[in-house]
């Protein structure tokens, strides 16, 4: 039996266009915890950590509101590390994505005490690679995963206790198709491993993940950071940042579904749900749907075949 434990990081001090700060609400209305409960789970729901508002200032030397965006990112590593040594599996609701800074250093450090290497998959229509010195609005939602690889502000390079957090070559993005010009430059550099959406079409979702968990064992736990805006946006109109030509519905599930054939889930975010954007709920209801693929929800009793 999974025991898991929910924790509500209610902020969008990250990102541009507010209203993120409501997606926890959203996903418990929309009955994740009961979701999970009915495989056999024992979840645990911890409640919202606490930060500073949004204070809708513009970029200081490349960044928007970095002392806010840190003090969010050190509760939401206290609380994940905290479950994550307490044996739990920690599911993150969000909030925008600049949260994952500290949800993905608490499972990177937690990896490193226990000899394990932690693999992030990054769901997501954006790269979220932009540095100071090349984004374009400075919001650090778009940020993170430059941030986690080594290139970032001092506040939050170091909150995992190493430099980088993750080894760009531990990251897989999947569902990219908006990047900045930027940030394609910095991807091919430290050489992360990147399925945008024209190598989606090309080869195909299966192919893809089956690439994307190569090499995965026991000693591989993953981290799954799910930006809503992976999706199309005619399934998830309630994303935060919205762009068309994302994943359909079924070839979300079967990336769900094909990391949990993994058995190697070790914790998870769910970010960039803006309940203001949504229609009727839709976006929080299959954000649900998705989770309970990912816990193992399946049509039929399977046996994997390779």
């Amino acid at each position: 039996m999974d025991h898991i434990s929910l924790i509500g990081a209610p902020t969008d001090v990250g990102a541009s266009v507010l209203g993120c700060r409501m997606g926890p609400a959203a996903l418990r209305l929309a009955g994740i915890q009961e979701s999970l409960e009915r495989f056999g789970s024992e979840v645990h729901d911890c409640g919202d950590v606490t930060g500073p508002d949004n204070p809708g200032a513009f970029a200081v030397d490349g960044y928007r509101h970095l002392a806010e965006v840190t003090a969010w990112n050190h509760a939401v590593f206290d609380a994940v590390y905290a479950e994550l040594v307490g044996g739990r599996l920690p599911i993150m609701l969000g909030g925008d994505h600049c949260l994952a800074i500290g949800s993905i250093s608490a499972a990177a450090r937690h990896c490193r005490e226990t000899g394990k290497r932690l693999r992030v998959l990054w769901f997501d229509a954006h790269a979220d690679y932009n540095t100071a010195s090349i984004t374009p609005s400075g919001n650090m939602h778009g940020m993170p995963v430059a941030v986690l690889t080594g290139n970032g502000p001092e506040p939050l390079l170091n909150l995992s206790g190493a430099v980088p957090a993750v080894d760009p070559h531990d990251v897989r993005e999947i569902g990219l198709r908006d990047v900045d010009l930027g940030e394609k430059h910095l991807l091919a550099e430290h050489e992360v491993e990147v399925f945008d959406m024209r190598y989606l079409d090309e080869i195909g979702v299966r192919h893809a993940m089956e690439m994307a968990l190569k090499g995965v064992d026991e000693n591989t736990p993953l981290h799954v950071s799910l930006d809503l805006d992976f999706l199309d946006d005619s399934i998830a109109p309630g994303a935060g940042t919205p762009v068309q030509g994302g994943l359909t519905y079924r070839e979300a599930h079967l990336c769900m579904e094909m990391i949990a054939d993994t058995g190697r889930l070790g914790s998870l975010d769910i970010v960039e749900l803006n309940p203001a954007l949504d229609v009727r709920s839709q976006t929080s209801t299959l954000a649900v749907d998705l989770v309970e693929s990912l816990f193992g929800k399946s049509t039929l009793l399977r046996v994997h075949r390779r």
